[in-house]
């Protein structure tokens, strides 16, 4: 496709530009994501980064779909490589059992910090199609046709997949409360 076709108006067959200020009004979005993926705040910190330092490396070019869409596609692609490489490599042994829990400083609330946290946990212990939807779903809050487009299954497809994942999830912090 030639420039002069990425000047004029985009038709829906025409490819846009990623523009990486807008892409930046979306990283709260995205951390929530990145948390309910990864179930802990450090590593959602680091997974945006890594996302945010992969679009934004080099232009980046959507055919007729939304940025956030396109950002969290990116960022879920990211976590599964990051997965793929950690199972490669040798691990370190486990923590012991008992350590001392440190407050986050920067919560409001530390019950609501915990029930977070809580949530954030059985949404990452999903499977991954459940978890997928969810996320775009309940936590970054695309829509049942964005979340389609961006995951790209059809919308019923998510629809499902969503009333389960919420039923696991609840499962899930009920049994664990018990």
């Amino acid at each position: 496709m030639n420039q002069v076709a990425l000047r004029g108006a985009p038709s829906s067959a025409e490819r846009v530009r990623l523009d990486p200020h807008q892409a930046s009004t979306h990283i709260d979005r995205l951390f929530r994501a990145a948390w309910a993926l990864c179930g802990s705040r450090e590593d959602a910190e680091d997974l945006v980064q890594e996302t945010y330092a992969r679009v934004l490396a080099r232009p980046r070019f959507l055919r007729s779909e939304d940025d956030l869409g396109y950002l969290l596609r990116t960022l879920r692609n990211t976590f599964l490589n990051q997965k793929r490489t950690e199972s490669r490599r040798l691990r370190a042994a486990p923590l012991p059992d008992e350590l001392d829990v440190v407050a986050d400083p920067s919560a409001p609330d530390p019950v609501a910090a915990v029930e977070a946290g809580e949530v954030y946990a059985a949404v990452a212990a999903l499977a991954a199609d459940y978890r997928d939807v969810l996320v775009a779903v309940d936590v970054t809050g695309l829509s049942y046709k964005e979340a389609a487009r961006a995951l790209r299954i059809p919308e019923g497809t998510v629809m499902s997949r969503l009333y389960r994942a919420r039923q696991e999830v609840v499962r899930q912090i009920e049994g664990g409360s018990r």
